[in-house]
């Protein structure tokens, strides 16, 4: 038996409502925002990602699927959401005068990093987040940070708590860099394997490291916020005082880098205390990248987005027993007592569909009892039972199964309105009683 391949998963179509439910949510708020979905393709040019993600990044150098096509393509499928949007956004010029600026856009769908499969994280991935081009105001970071907010208050989530920082200017980063190298370099031996490999190549990815080796030296380290321009400086606190004015709590944690070559300015990580771990756990992030059009090929316009991971999102929601709703019950479900009403039933059921009913009938021309079983299993408000007397007879009869009132109803009734008497069966007796009697 050929089975799935490790890493992935099957979303089940008794689960899925799950995923929906999450994606309607942020669908709903992201309209609300003006932004517009994008969709991007799944494989790209190798260069895009090695490019714009950086080689030394432990998405390109470890994690990253990336093969030789049959014309020699060297291509990797997408490892994260920002590279490709902004390849769109300069390929299409989505810059012009003839879209709205700033460019504001969300995109869903999944996602590839080769990484040892947890709870939470898999090597296809699903993704949603947001892109905004074209401003360097720093309102457009809070309003950002602010929306992936809302999304966690609207879907219930408690006990997130947000970090922000500052990378400063590409020149302040490099001045901070070699303090950070020069800093860490007398205590190499003593470091990580992995922080050892990235002190030259991408040092302040040693603050971001979970080892314990590392941590007692980076609590100690210097900081980013002094190394940061006038002009940084001034950037970073409109931002504190822009989310202090929206009630939106924060802490400045200079620890936070972000793991992509591509950020500067502000940075933030949505985290959690993750129970499994005793540790804290990031659950969304984000930032600026002002160079990164630029770098890719196209003209010099700012950028602001963030990521966040939905199985990790949902993971999370089921830890904090949050509720999501669950499908929509039947409105209506049509028992079959013998193949002798097929053609009846299959005429009801898509009559009552094309009336906007959520219906469905039975197929299998099973025991009454099992047909019963099914329609409470999908929590049907009505059913019809078919047999020979209803496909000789211009009436049947429709039972309310929360109530147990059955009703006998012309044929010609239903199909003129399906969806009143649906409604008139489904509301209070009373207005069912006048509704019979023609008043």
């Amino acid at each position: 038996m050929i089975q799935k391949m490790k890493g992935t998963v099957d979303i089940l179509p008794q689960e899925i409502h799950r995923w929906q439910y999450v994606e309607d949510v942020a669908r709903d708020l992201f309209d609300q925002y003006l932004y517009r979905e994008i969709r991007t393709p799944i494989f790209e040019a190798y260069d895009l990602f090695s490019r714009s993600v950086g080689n030394s990044s432990d998405i390109v150098s470890k994690e990253m699927y990336d093969f030789f096509d049959k014309g020699e393509r060297h291509i990797s499928l997408r490892p994260e959401g920002t590279a490709g949007v902004v390849r769109a956004y300069i390929e299409n010029k989505l810059f012009g005068p003839e879209h709205a600026q700033p460019f504001k856009v969300y995109y869903m769908g999944p996602y590839f990093r080769y990484e040892r499969p947890q709870a939470g994280r898999q090597r296809q991935f699903n993704q949603l987040g947001v892109e905004v081009f074209g401003s360097e105001n720093p309102a457009t970071d809070v309003e950002v940070i602010s929306l992936a907010w809302q999304l966690f208050q609207e879907l219930g989530l408690k006990e997130i708590s947000l970090q922000i920082n500052s990378l400063g200017k590409p020149a302040d980063r490099q001045v901070y860099r070699q303090a950070l190298i020069a800093y860490l370099e007398p205590h190499f031996n003593e470091l990580s394997e992995d922080s050892q490999k990235r002190l030259h190549d991408n040092p302040l990815r040693v603050l971001d490291s979970k080892d314990p080796k590392d941590k007692r030296f980076v609590k100690e380290a210097p900081s980013i916020l002094d190394y940061l321009s006038d002009e940084s400086k001034e950037h970073f606190d409109q931002v504190q005082l822009m989310l202090k004015r929206l009630n939106i709590p924060f802490e400045v944690n200079d620890k936070v880098v972000r793991g992509l070559d591509y950020y500067q300015d502000t940075i933030f990580e949505f985290v959690v205390d993750d129970n499994q771990i005793g540790a804290q756990s990031t659950v969304c992030g984000g930032g600026r990248y002002d160079g990164l059009v630029q770098q890719i090929g196209g003209p010099e316009k700012p950028g602001f987005g963030f990521g966040l991971g939905i199985e990790r999102l949902l993971l999370l929601m089921d830890q904090q027993a949050v509720s999501i709703p669950d499908y929509e019950p039947v409105d209506l479900y049509i028992l079959c007592r013998d193949a002798s009403v097929n053609q009846l039933a299959m005429e009801l059921v898509q009559n009552a569909r094309q009336a906007g009913l959520i219906a469905e009938r039975d197929y299998l021309f099973r025991s009454i009892k099992s047909q019963f079983k099914t329609a409470g299993k999908l929590k049907a408000k009505l059913t019809i039972m078919l047999g020979d007397q209803e496909v000789n007879s211009e009436q049947v009869i429709i039972k309310n199964q929360e109530t147990g009132i059955e009703t006998e109803i012309s044929k010609e009734d239903l199909y003129d309105d399906f969806y009143g008497v649906y409604r008139r069966l489904t509301t209070d007796t009373s207005v069912i009683d006048k509704y019979f009697r023609g008043e």
